[in-house]
């Protein structure tokens, strides 16, 4: 599989009179416009700068420009290479991955194969609670071979192993000897990335400046020279700064009333798919809804747009299928997105047999009588997700379909889980950077689904490596899906980056990074 590097840029021009309030701005002129070459930004609450370490998402989002991974993930979520040139799958439970020559870290010593294996053992280590464990827990050990090639090997089969190797790589160098957990070295960043530490103040600012050395500033040098990284106590001080214009770009996504905190003019806003996905599962073995035409029908009913808007204030985006953020293996052509069709989906019940008698869906299975009155769970501690369940509940009964939410604790909630005790299930997932659609598909899913086509395709994902192959893979997928209606997606939350008005280029943030395109950003004085 070929993959090319995205490399980080970032440059911005800053407004004349902003300039003029800043003590140590260098400024350079070009033709009309005035460039300055520093972005400011935010951080709260800072625990930690050493990513594997730390619990703050401000810190995993800036170490973007500090640190790299062995690969790393474009804006459609495909992978390319970082740290590694190229890996392989050797055996069923052991990758070899070549790693990339010449590359320094920041404070000059070269990266090998022992950085790679000193940063996957600490992170197995440090535990199950810290945010790049679940990349490593299916490690087993990693085999250093000469300086730029390790073998990895994983206690079981995994598909798409390969997307976990995106965690930051930390220098074995700086750290060994160290506790991770204690030392003093978690906040001197160094990093093999585009931009290093420069400056420190724990209790103001860090300053980032451009790393020369980086192995790929040849084809992308960033124009702007430094990166000014402003330490507040809690995120409300830092909502304060942006609108105050000491913050040039802020991640916005944890703020669901971001209007209500800092207006609605003055700054540019970008949203993309969000990463929590909420969906509908049918329990397939329940004569009510074991039919497909009957899950058909039921999707043609649902306005998820409607749902949005009045669940959510239109914080969420409507969706229907689990790579719809934005997967390079969504089709995206033949969407399995339906829009409400009530007319549609009578007919469909009744095409398949279904009559309206005494104000509900009658229709004889296996020689006894079926009603559609249907069980909907959801767990009462997730208010919003009730609203969606009674929400649901009035939409269907529109077309005489008969709903019965069972809002139940988490304790029950779990046991109707387990013994599969539930005609339609609300619930989600939190997506992660692996296309792996086997929760949906594979061997004990939530709604007791069999499709032994299905199967057999997750079954070569295994071994397919090569991209025109696994999305003519994936397609069939998204056609059983769409076909069989064993689940219905409702909506994604939202990733939001807001950014001052005179900043241009193409802003194109992904919950996974909001860095995208930064060499195109610039802001005209």
């Amino acid at each position: 599989m070929q993959f090319g590097l995205i490399a980080f840029a970032i440059y911005y021009i800053y407004q004349k009179e902003q300039n003029e309030s800043e003590n140590n701005t260098n400024i350079v002129e070009e033709a009309d416009n005035i460039e300055i070459t520093d972005i400011r930004l935010g951080i709260s609450n800072l625990d930690v700068l050493n990513p594997i370490v730390s619990r703050n998402q401000n810190v995993q989002d800036i170490s973007k420009l500090i640190y790299e991974g062995l690969l790393t993930l474009e804006n459609d979520y495909n992978l390319e290479y970082g740290l590694a040139t190229e890996w392989s799958k050797a055996e069923s439970k052991s990758y070899l991955i070549k790693l990339r020559e010449g590359v320094k870290w920041h404070n000059g010593t070269d990266f090998t194969g022992n950085d790679v294996k000193f940063t996957i053992d600490t992170i197995k280590n440090l535990g199950s609670e810290y945010v790049y464990y679940s990349n490593v827990k299916n490690i087993e050990n990693v085999e250093v071979i000469g300086t730029n090639l390790v073998k990895i090997y994983l206690k079981e089969e995994e598909a798409f192993f390969e997307y976990n190797l995106i965690f930051p790589i930390i220098c074995e160098s700086l750290f060994q000897n160290e506790n991770i957990m204690q030392t003093e070295k978690n906040n001197v960043p160094v990093g093999t990335g585009m931009y290093k530490i420069e400056t420190l103040d724990l209790n103001s600012q860090l300053e980032l400046k451009v790393n020369d050395n980086w192995w790929n500033s040849n084809q992308k040098k960033p124009r702007i020279e430094k990166v000014k990284i402003k330490i507040y106590s809690s995120v409300s001080e830092v909502y304060n700064a942006y609108k105050l214009g000491s913050i040039d770009v802020l991640d916005v996504s944890r703020n669901s009333n971001i209007e209500d905190t800092i207006g609605t003019i003055g700054y540019n806003k970008k949203e993309s798919y969000g990463r929590n996905f909420d969906y509908l599962a049918f329990n397939c073995e329940r004569k009510e809804v074991s039919e497909k035409y009957v899950r058909k029908a039921i999707n043609l009913v649902i306005d998820r747009t409607d749902i949005v808007r009045t669940v959510y204030n239109g914080k969420y985006m409507p969706a229907d299928y689990p790579l719809e953020y934005g997967s390079y293996l969504e089709n995206k052509s033949n969407s399995t997105y339906e829009v409400m069709n009530l007319s549609k989906a009578k007919l469909i019940l009744e095409d398949s047999g279904w009559t309206y008698t005494n104000k509900t869906w009658q229709k004889k299975i296996d020689n006894s009588n079926v009603r559609l009155k249907l069980d909907l769970l959801v767990n009462s501690s997730n208010e919003a997700r009730v609203n969606v369940a009674n929400k649901i509940k009035e939409q269907l009964e529109k077309v005489g379909i008969q709903i019965n939410v069972v809002s139940v604790k988490d304790k029950t909630y779990n046991s109707y889980l387990s013994n599969k005790n539930y005609d339609i299930l609300l619930t989600g997932v939190t997506v992660g950077v692996s296309p792996s659609l086997e929760r949906y598909f594979g061997q004990g899913n939530l709604a007791n689904y069999e499709n032994s086509e299905a199967l057999n395709i997750l079954n070569q994902l295994y071994s397919i490596s090569d991209t025109k192959t696994l999305q003519e893979k994936y397609i069939a997928l998204q056609n059983i899906y769409k076909e069989d209606r064993p689940y219905i997606g409702l909506y994604f939350d939202k990733t939001t980056i807001i950014y001052g008005k005179n900043v241009a280029g193409t802003v194109a943030p992904t919950w996974y990074n909001y860095f995208y395109y930064v060499e195109s950003w610039y802001r005209k004085s």
